[in-house]
This record gives C-alpha cells, sequence and structure tokens, in this order.
C-alpha cells in the first residue's frame, strides 16, 4: 500500500512538472506564430517596422544614403551567422516584452549594445577610411562613427 502512494505521487509530480514546462514553451511557440516572429530571420527592412515605433526609421532608411548598399541586418546585427540570429533573438525578445507590457521609449531609442554592433558595421563597410578619419583622441572621448553621422543611416 505504501509503495502505491509513492508511485502515485511520483506519476503526480512527473505530470505537473511535465505540465509546468510544456504551458510556458506553449505559450511561446502560440505567441511566435501569432506575431510572425518567423518573419524577422529574413533579411526584408518591411519586416523591421511590424512595430508602429520602427516605422519611422524605415522611411528613413529609405529616402537615406544606406537604402541601396545596406539592409536593416547589414547595420544592426554581426556579420557572423550566430551573432546575426543571436541578435535577432535576443532584440526579439526584448522588443516583444516591452511592447508587451507598453515599457519602451518614444521615440525608440537604440541600446549600448546594439549601437556598439552598429558601430562595427559602420568601421567594417568603411575600413579603407577609417584610419583617415579615426584619431586616437576618438577612442579617448568615446567619438565614434555614429557621434558625427547619427542620422546617416536613417537620413532624418
Amino acid at each position: 500500500m505504501f509503495v502505491a502512494r509513492i508511485g502515485f505521487w511520483r506519476q503526480s509530480y512527473a505530470i505537473v512538472l511535465g505540465i509546468c514546462c510544456a504551458l510556458p514553451i506553449a505559450i511561446a511557440a502560440f505567441t511566435f506564430v501569432y506575431g510572425r516572429g518567423y518573419s524577422y530571420m529574413s533579411d526584408n527592412p518591411e519586416v523591421c517596422a511590424n512595430c508602429h515605433v520602427m516605422r519611422d526609421q524605415l522611411k528613413g532608411w529609405q529616402v537615406g544614403d544606406h537604402h541601396h548598399v545596406a539592409t536593416c541586418n547589414d547595420c544592426h546585427t554581426p556579420k557572423s551567422f550566430v551573432g546575426k540570429y543571436w541578435t535577432k533573438a535576443l532584440n526579439g525578445y526584448h522588443h516583444s516584452l516591452a511592447f508587451t507590457l507598453g515599457n519602451f521609449h518614444e521615440p525608440i531609442k537604440i541600446k549600448s549594445h546594439n549601437l556598439a554592433i552598429t558601430e562595427a558595421s559602420c568601421q567594417h563597410c568603411h575600413e579603407p577610411v577609417k584610419h583617415s578619419i579615426m584619431s586616437v583622441n576618438d577612442e579617448v572621448t568615446g567619438r565614434n562613427c555614429t557621434h558625427c553621422h547619427r542620422s546617416t543611416g536613417h537620413g532624418y
């Protein structure tokens, strides 16, 4: 009889644990499909404007200097495959959380981590002229490409 009770509790524990693990996964999967999360796996700039707070950035990019040479991912994600999709996943999580809770700054502001990625992209694409433009003082003062060319990519 005692052995049967232990088996019952183990079985009940396994069911509760299974539900506790499966429920968040099911909710996340539903949210991903409902929010068209799969569309963010592409390089299509239109996807970035799925959220209303990014529409001005898309419009600015369309009239900006980089429209014909770079997409959102070229400037705002790392060059490596893993880095690109890890950044997309992190940003997707943070953006969906902020938009769901209504906890975001408007107009949207780039976070320091993403600004560092953008800065690295500037320096990667403009490598031939980087050394003639950047100085030692820029490193000391913290000035970078986006300090002076803040509106270049989005044409404000």
